[in-house]
């Protein structure tokens, strides 16, 4: 087995032999500032003497909480020189959420981005007894705080100068006899099914996983990362994915990490960036799709005829690269013709002009999604993977891409189908250590050989391309014994720009219903264009109009599908979901006992034969 490469040793080697190349770039009120890999190394080392001050050491929880920022790496590096353990959360948890991670994970210290943050940790803080200091990013707005546990970012890098004046070798000290096994991360899963559970990811794990993301060709194009590649950090750092990339391969592969100046500026962002390397969950490619659907909307006529031939053109092209394999001299034309027409300028819009990779993974995608962004010359790859085996296992490769799978195994890595349930079992050296505080729940999920129980139902298509049919526990089974995956019906609705959510109920029942809910920006701007009239959320979804438009994407996707696996009624959701509120979590999965929980009246009104709820009841034509 090869010698790991622990995260530390590989930031000041990348400071020692590229100290003057930009590692990452920030934008700051309009601006992007320059940080070399020196400053890089710098930054992190400054905290990481200013945590020894507070006392933090070898086997210590350094929780983070914070939108993506510099700070956020330098926070988990500083974690990894000192040999305690960085433990994300998301900047969107509540505090009952914080409370529980804060007291599961027994962190001692909490990087809080801001003053929304801090509010949720002083709420909780001396509830806490093993959080003993929370340090903030941001002070914007925090003049009149006070706390004995708050200290300041500034606070934490001055405590940690005085202690490097006293004691210069503390640093050293700590990486002296580093070991594969050392724990280096808690990442906490979704938990759709109950209260999150952290995964303990070790140096080896850690290792393995960026070595296997940065060089695979199926992850990053032919050559895997390359040190002149450029990113855009923008999804959770707390999710294994974003970590990933961002962190681990960011320090291993040396790619160009540029960070948003915010949420609400990433599509600016992307643009003024143009990244060569892009990986996005299916909900932000969703989301991109809409963005050109409404855009074309209200284009003038002559655009609008342009991108259609140019659109049909481009996916005449992709068509026939699915079919076959690999472009022929026709579709060559076709996508020339179609980058000439409309492709070219979008793209650039989009922020994709230069994207040489683009990547999907965290949930299923549509082939509608795929084939739209095919059409354009944007070839995705779909990857598989999660928390539990450091976020690889098959990827697509260039060339060998079958849209509805997530590719092939990649190297060093089993794969198998357990035979009585075909569930998916991986098993590698990036297998988790366990769940912290669990070991009940990890002997659940790792079996005496090793091998880890994903949860996940798979299927060979071709031999070599793994199918993900759906989780074990959302398979539907009806009232009549048919098997249903519920999530290739939701992601075909979905594939509407009009529909956001989609949740597809059917267990133990006599044929499919489903919950739907709109994609706002979308509908709404198609509600302007049909001088439809309407005042909230809720007003605009169970519109007539707005019912008739849903329908008709339904009844769509009915025609694809069988019979027994058609949805023969739908009502429409009044809100959209929220993690704040239970129904979704954090990376935005659907939490399905909780969401049913608020919604019986909707599930009883399809059921019950009524219709006392905007939705419709679409027979039985399928």
């Amino acid at each position: 087995m090869t010698e790991v490469q622990h995260l530390s040793r590989q930031l000041r080697a990348a400071a020692a032999e590229v100290p003057d190349v930009v590692a990452l770039r920030e934008k700051r009120y309009g601006l992007w500032r320059d940080i070399t890999w020196a400053d890089y190394l710098h930054n992190t080392e400054a905290i990481a003497f200013g945590l020894a001050a507070l006392g933090v050491g070898r086997g210590d929880r350094v929780a983070i909480q914070s939108e993506n920022r510099p700070e956020w790496l330098y926070a988990d590096l500083a974690s990894a020189m000192l040999r305690a353990v960085s433990v994300g959360f998301y900047p969107t948890n509540p505090v009952a959420e914080v409370r529980y991670l804060l007291t599961d994970s027994g962190a001692r210290v909490l990087f809080s981005e801001d003053q929304e943050q801090v509010d949720k940790a002083l709420e909780i803080i001396d509830e806490i007894d093993s959080l003993e200091w929370v340090v903030y990013l941001d002070g914007r707005g925090m003049a009149d705080y006070s706390h004995e546990r708050l200290v300041s970012i500034d606070e934490l890098i001055s405590k940690g100068a005085e202690l490097r004046d006293r004691d210069p070798d503390v640093l050293a000290r700590a990486d002296v006899g580093r070991e594969p096994e050392d724990l280096v991360t808690v990442i906490y899963t979704s938990g759709t099914t109950g209260p999150p559970k952290g995964a303990m990811l070790s140096a080896r794990n850690v290792d393995f996983g960026a070595a296997t993301f940065g060089r695979a060709p199926g992850m990053f194009g032919h050559q895997g990362l390359r040190q002149n590649d450029v990113l855009v950090s923008y999804l959770p750092l707390s999710h294994v994915v974003e970590r990933a990339i961002s962190t681990w391969c960011g320090v291993r592969n040396r790619g160009l990490v540029h960070f948003a100046e915010s949420i609400d500026t990433v599509v600016s962002d992307l643009a003024e960036v143009q990244p060569t390397v892009l990986f996005a969950v299916p909900r932000i490619w969703e989301k991109i799709q809409a963005t050109v659907t409404i855009k074309m909307a209200n284009a003038s006529w002559v655009k609008r005829r342009l991108f259609a031939a140019g659109h049909a053109m481009g996916t005449r092209a992709a068509r026939q690269q699915l079919a076959d394999g690999t472009p022929s001299v026709l579709s060559r034309v076709l996508f020339f013709l179609s980058w000439v027409l409309v492709h070219r300028k979008v793209r650039r819009h989009l922020g994709l002009a230069r994207v040489r990779h683009a990547l999907s993974g965290a949930a299923p995608i549509a082939p509608e999604v795929l084939e739209f962004f095919l059409s354009m010359g944007v070839l995705i790859h779909e990857a598989y993977g999660m928390t539990e085996n450091t976020a690889v296992a098959t990827c697509s490769y260039p060339g060998r891409v079958r849209f509805g799978t997530v590719g092939e195994v990649q190297p060093d890595i089993e794969l198998v189908l357990a035979e009585d349930t075909h569930e998916v079992l991986t098993r590698h050296p990036g297998t988790f250590q366990g769940y912290w505080g669990k070991p009940a729940a990890t002997a659940e999920v790792i079996d005496s050989e090793g091998w880890l129980h994903t949860g996940d139902v798979g299927e060979w298509v071709e031999e070599s391309y793994l199918k993900i049919v759906d989780r074990i526990k959302d398979i539907i089974i009806t009232a009549g014994g048919k098997n249903i995956s519920p999530s290739e019906l939701e992601n075909a609705m979905k594939a509407s720009p009009y529909i956001r959510e989609a949740v597809v109920i059917g267990d133990r029942r006599p044929y499919l219903t489903a919950l739907v809910g709109i994609e706002y920006d979308t509908v709404a701007d198609w509600a302007s264009r049909q001088r439809i009239e309407y005042t909230t959320y809720k007003d605009l979804a169970t519109r007539p109009e707005t019912v008739d438009l849903i329908s008709g994407v339904i009844h769509e996707v009915n025609g694809k599908v069988a019979r027994v696996e058609a949805v023969r009624k739908f009502r429409m959701l009044h809100k959209e979901l929220d993690h704040e509120d239970g129904e979704l979590t954090a990376t935005q999965k659907l939490k399905r006992t909780a969401f049913a929980a608020t919604v019986p009246h909707l599930v009883d009104d399809m059921y019950a034969g009524t219709a006392e709820h905007a939705g419709a009841d679409l027979g039985r034509s399928g």
